[in-house]
């Protein structure tokens, strides 16, 4: 069971990769890159479990926490130009 759970993770990390790759703009590239961070945070959960090391559930909130913020931070860089953009809307 958890032996095919790791293979159809494995799976979705192949296909996010190829969206990463190859996404027509640049916001399909954050999603895939997003969903690889989703994905190598579950994977590590799963062989945490199968090794019975349960300190990996720790490293795999911390690899979550630093792709959702640095998620965030790349649309908002790619998005005002700058990190420390306070309150205007963007120049187009």
């Amino acid at each position: 069971m958890f032996a095919f759970m790791s293979l159809a993770l494995l799976v979705a990390l192949v296909f996010s990769l190829f969206r990463a790759l190859r996404g027509p703009t640049v916001f399909d590239r954050a999603l895939a890159s997003n969903s690889i961070g989703t994905g190598v945070t579950l994977l590590l959960i799963v062989v945490g479990f199968l090794n019975e090391r349960p300190d990996f559930i720790d490293v795999s909130l911390t690899l979550a926490l630093l792709n959702f913020v640095s998620t965030l931070a790349f649309l908002k860089f790619w998005r005002h130009g700058d990190l420390s953009h306070v309150g205007e809307e963007p120049v187009e």
